[in-house]
């Protein structure tokens, strides 16, 4: 019984490890009645698909994976009309959680794409600043909680290891997204196509047979809760109460992420928000300063896919996520030395550059999803996360101002002090998870095995507190 309930044993061996045979925490006999007390009482849709004896093998999984659906203004009007967006963005992320997570993110996701893309459409009317403001604080409304919604229901699908994978293509694709009257098709079919969990694809719009055999979908099952038990530890249903929203805010195991989500993504933000703008300062047409920021874009989807898969690939996050400040610092250096007699094509470059950086986001949003450890922790700690990243988009969004055009001195140098801050930042948070863990571990290994026994049937430790769970970086 000494790997524990609850281990998150990537230190010493790879999560994403084939545990369709034997291997897994349900090996021990006492850790699979635990944990399937706890399916039963917390309701858990899968339940009955737990099954620690049930074995596939790897091809199996392969397929079934790929089989899952991856589915007249100037700069300060623009910085209000940003900071609108990003207040009403925050303020909806964790109510629109709480609301996911009691209806269910299958039903709430459509809701609000809908909604969000008739106010996207009905933007063609807007004839004054007082129509975009309030547009702007609808949208922020209506789209503050759909990451941590999305990642919610995707955690019912995918293995820790697996999950920045797919939000990497998410944010990939969201970035050619075209709003209105498309976004409004797709949250109507939305609707239709978005089941509850894996065991749960059974409808009318979907098919009277599902998706999945009952095969497969035990094999669903027994791979999330194997990769990690504390996905059955409550039912897709099931509401987060005021206690235990509390218990989660106070989690400060989980606070040094939030602190990255807050300012990691600051000192690229500016820029792309007037990359275009500052183009047609410096003296090109719209239509020029547009295709000029076609490259930036291409490169940074491009590198955004390749900072994930090296992180997944490395079973590394601090580091590898570490490189997106680490690209983005010696641009900003330029930007401040430069004089201003730098001719146009020098200053693109230079932005150009910065913005292709290596964008870290679905590293930390998996990151947060995996070290939660309980449900309710995932579904409130990713809505904390981009609450965190908002309010730095709000800081970021007033950085450049309008005194300072077109070459935004002061807005540069105070960019790169936040990321000199940074890099030493992600390596800190390093530092501290692998201090937890050792801590833990010199507690866990000084107990016998008729303590750590005693410990895992009767603790009232949960989540991340516990001695047995380690945390990843």
């Amino acid at each position: 019984m000494g790997k524990g309930f609850f281990s998150h044993e990537s230190e010493t061996k790879s999560s994403d490890e084939f545990q369709g045979t034997r291997n897994h925490i349900f090996d021990d006999s006492d850790a699979a009645e635990y944990w399937a007390n706890v399916y039963e009482k917390a309701q858990y849709e899968g339940r009955h698909r737990f099954d620690p004896s049930f074995t596939w093998t790897p091809e199996e999984e392969k397929k079934l994976v790929r089989k899952l659906p991856e589915l007249g203004m100037n700069t300060n009007d623009f910085n209000y009309g940003q900071t609108i967006f990003l207040v009403t963005f925050l303020a909806a992320e964790l109510p629109s959680g709480l609301i996911s997570k009691k209806v269910g993110p299958d039903r709430w996701i459509p809701f609000i794409i809908v909604c969000w893309s008739a106010i996207s459409a009905a933007q063609v009317a807007l004839s004054n600043r007082a129509g975009y403001f309030a547009c702007r604080a609808l949208l922020g409304l209506l789209m503050g909680g759909f990451i941590p919604d999305i990642v919610l229901w995707l955690s019912y699908f995918y293995k820790g290891r697996e999950l920045p994978i797919r939000l990497s293509w998410f944010w990939t694709a969201i970035s050619f997204l075209i709003e209105g009257l498309v976004t409004a098709i797709i949250g109507v079919l939305s609707w239709g196509l978005m089941p509850p969990g894996p065991c749960q694809t059974k409808s009318w719009f979907r098919g009277k047979d599902g998706w999945f055999s009952e095969r497969e979908e035990l094999i669903l099952v027994n791979r999330l809760l194997r990769d990690d038990p504390s996905k059955g530890d409550m039912n897709n249903r099931q509401a987060v109460g005021p206690v235990a929203l509390i218990k989660c805010l106070k989690d400060f195991d989980l606070w040094p992420l939030y602190l990255l989500g807050l300012l990691i993504y600051i000192p690229p933000q500016p820029h792309a928000n007037y990359l275009s703008y500052i183009l047609r300062r410096l003296g090109f047409s719209t239509f020029h300063a547009n295709l000029l920021a076609i490259p930036s874009q291409f490169m940074f989807a491009v590198n955004l896919l390749i900072i994930t898969r090296i992180s997944d690939k490395l079973n590394e996050r601090a580091i590898v996520a570490s490189t997106s400040n680490i690209w983005i610092l010696p641009c900003l250096i330029a930007l401040v030395a430069l004089p201003e007699s730098a001719s146009t094509w020098t200053r693109y470059a230079i932005s150009t550059v910065l913005l292709s950086y290596p964008y870290c986001h679905a590293i930390l949003v998996g990151w947060n999803a995996r070290i939660s450890n309980t449900v309710r922790t995932r579904a409130v700690g990713a809505a904390l996360y981009n609450m965190c990243v908002q309010a730095g988009n709000i800081i970021g969004s007033n950085i450049f101002r309008e005194d300072d055009s077109p070459l935004y001195r002061r807005g540069n140098k105070i960019l790169l002090a936040i990321c000199s801050f940074n890099v030493v930042l992600f390596y800190a948070v390093k530092a501290y998870y692998v201090w937890r863990n050792k801590t833990r571990e010199r507690k866990w290994e000084s107990m016998s095995e008729e303590e750590r026994s005693d410990y895992l049937l009767t603790t009232t430790d949960e989540g991340v507190k516990r001695l047995d769970f380690r945390f990843v970086h």
